[in-house]
């Protein structure tokens, strides 16, 4: 049996949720970009003469920061390898393309953002006159002020150590729905502590991480579909677990699968 007739038909796919929802918060920051947000949630986590609170936190630096990224990177070379496994261990075969696709999404997720910090050139809360730094603040379509140490901190780095998940919610989302669910809840969840952690330690403003969010969820997504995405024809059906659909002669007609189908 060949690769392509064990993989799962996919469900439902909604352009409007998955794409364009996207891509309109997107355009939505550039056209808005939250500055006065940023700045008041950022003056929250700064003390005066202390800077900000969570700056030299052990915890929010080893264990947030350091110890998360390095799990992650374990989670995208164990996909890796059982991905090349499967190519010569016959009962992982199935699993060796959604594998694949979990290592390429999370290391493409997570390579974009330092060529976009150097590109950008933005600087980091911690870094401004205001939070007792040295720099002037520029928005991020705005000119940056002439110095001699530019910033390189749009998009946020370490959010994105979470919202790279996103891809284990792309790889199960046609074989196991449910566990996809939980997963994209994992990695929202995970992206947004990673997120509120380093603006905690004045490394990033909100505005630095939804961009993160929202490049990380795109890229997932346009893998899968490249990838993964494999819709039903007529006349075909998937005989496989959660994704199964009624077969033709069945006592009652099925109904055809909506679009507007959640997750």
């Amino acid at each position: 049996m060949s690769q392509a007739a064990t993989r799962p038909l996919s469900r439902p796919f909604n352009p409007w949720l998955f794409l364009v929802l996207p891509l309109g918060l997107a355009a939505l920051l550039l056209a808005c970009e939250p500055v006065t947000l940023d700045l008041a949630l950022a003056n929250l986590m700064y003390e005066p003469g202390a800077g900000f609170i969570g700056r030299h936190s052990w915890f929010l630096e080893n264990i947030l920061h350091d110890r998360v990224k390095q799990l992650v990177i374990a989670i995208s070379v164990i996909g890796l390898l059982a991905s090349i496994a499967g190519l010569f261990y016959r009962p992982w075969r199935a699993l060796s393309r959604p594998l694949a696709y979990v290592f390429l999404a999370m290391s493409i997720s997570a390579s974009i953002v330092t060529p976009l910090k150097a590109l950008t050139a933005v600087q980091c809360p911690w870094s401004l006159a205001q939070f007792g730094g040295e720099e002037a603040y520029s928005s991020l379509l705005s000119p940056r002020p002439p110095t001699d140490h530019p910033g390189r901190c749009w998009p946020g780095g370490h959010a994105s150590s979470g919202f790279v998940l996103f891809a284990l919610f792309f790889a199960l989302r046609d074989r196991r729905p449910k566990l996809a669910r939980y997963a994209l809840a994992f990695a929202f969840g995970m992206g947004c502590l990673l997120s509120l952690s380093r603006m905690l330690q004045g490394a990033h403003f909100l505005s630095h991480n939804l961009w993160t969010m929202l490049f990380d969820w795109l890229i997932c997504l346009g893998l899968y579909r490249l990838m993964l995405y494999r819709p039903a024809v007529s006349g075909q059906h998937d005989g496989g677990g959660e994704n199964r659909v009624q077969e033709a002669g069945s006592s009652a007609p099925s109904a055809p699968n909506s679009t507007g189908t959640f997750m």
